[in-house]
């Protein structure tokens, strides 16, 4: 049988607004002994808090909805992680949508998500929203909302933005200066997540170092491990290319694969650098020299400035802007200038 918080109040002898406050972290004016006997009573019988009967006197449900492109990818895995960090210790809880890149199905989660009364939603999108989604219009937005999406989609508050071609733009010129001058890149598909900086740093950081760009050196795929291999595969067909610069560490490790099927070695035929940072990345052979992107860090402040936001609704969210990291490992080599002219 489930406690109602007037028995609580009965059995420790206190008002129904006594036991109410110091459930909810506002008692700080009762005795240490009223708090203790109210207490008590909650660990004798294991009450928790009915968020959705609460939710009719506080408006809070203590839910936060998050849509997420794709649960099983790496980098989204980890924002997750942070977003949970973040919010379990408050004693929130997630409802998490997975759309399957399906722009359509995403803004029908967001939409059921603020009919189940979420608190806020925390909007993770490859795309750039219209300017009458349920997010962007103001009239029609019921909730708080957080976006991650790289700042894609213009806004003054609320942008979370990593540093991404500095990092990307470190790890080209780093492949240049250790003698390398036939550099891939495997990029996403079209359609898919877009990494436009990572993109535009390999090119400008080419071209600063009178490098020329070649299309037949930039190949595309789905960002995880199988499109980095068919993206590996295609470029390997160039046999003068000696580095590859990856979209991401999933790229990476397909690229691995595929080069190794090709007959080639890592570092001592073609070295290899990603971008996330992702703790397997580590354990790969050899290590993988990557950027690192705090991933959890995102999901924690999208987190936090989502709950100011709700708790707080008169004040702007604030912007946050992640630095990058360059994690050399084994997985590049310094090669002779002589044996790689133009």
């Amino acid at each position: 049988m489930k406690l109602t918080i007037k028995e609580i109040a009965d059995m420790a002898g206190v008002s129904v607004t006594t036991v109410s406050q110091i459930l909810n972290n506002k008692g700080s004016r009762f005795s240490e002994q009223t708090r203790q006997k109210v207490q008590a009573v909650v660990k004798e019988y294991d009450y928790k808090p009915d968020y959705f009967a609460s939710n009719i006197i506080t408006r809070h449900s203590k839910t936060i909805g998050m849509v997420v492109p794709d649960v099983t990818d790496f980098f989204f895995s980890k924002v997750i992680e942070g977003v949970e960090t973040y919010l379990n210790s408050l004693g929130y809880m997630i409802l998490l949508c997975n759309s399957k890149h399906d722009e359509e199905q995403a803004t029908k989660y967001v939409e059921e998500l603020v009919h189940r009364s979420v608190d806020g939603i925390i909007f993770a999108t490859p795309n750039v929203l219209s300017a009458n989604h349920i997010l962007r219009d103001t009239s029609k937005r019921k909730v708080p909302a957080v976006l991650v999406d790289r700042g894609i989609n213009t806004r003054e508050n609320g942008c979370l933005i990593v540093k991404e071609y500095e990092g990307a733009y470190q790890a080209v010129s780093f492949l240049i200066e250790q003698g390398h001058r036939h550099i891939a890149m495997l990029k996403e598909n079209d359609g898919y997540y877009k990494l436009t900086e990572r993109v535009t740093a390999y090119q400008h950081a080419l071209k600063d170092h009178g490098i020329p760009v070649r299309e037949k050196y930039m190949s595309s795929g789905n960002l995880n491990l199988g499109g980095g291999y068919e993206a590996a595969r295609k470029v390997l067909e160039n046999p003068e290319i000696t580095a590859m610069f990856c979209g991401n560490d999933e790229m990476a490790m397909g690229a691995y694969q595929a080069i190794e099927a090709s007959g080639k070695k890592i570092p001592e035929d073609i070295s290899i650098i990603g971008f996330d940072g992702l703790e397997i990345s580590e354990y790969l052979v050899p290590g993988l020299t990557t950027v690192y992107q705090p991933t959890f860090d995102i999901g924690f402040y999208a987190a936090k400035f989502l709950v100011e936001s709700i708790n707080h609704p008169e004040k702007k969210m604030p912007n946050k802007i992640f630095d990058t990291t360059f994690i050399l490992r084994n997985s590049t080599k310094c090669i002779d200038n002589l044996a790689n002219m133009i």
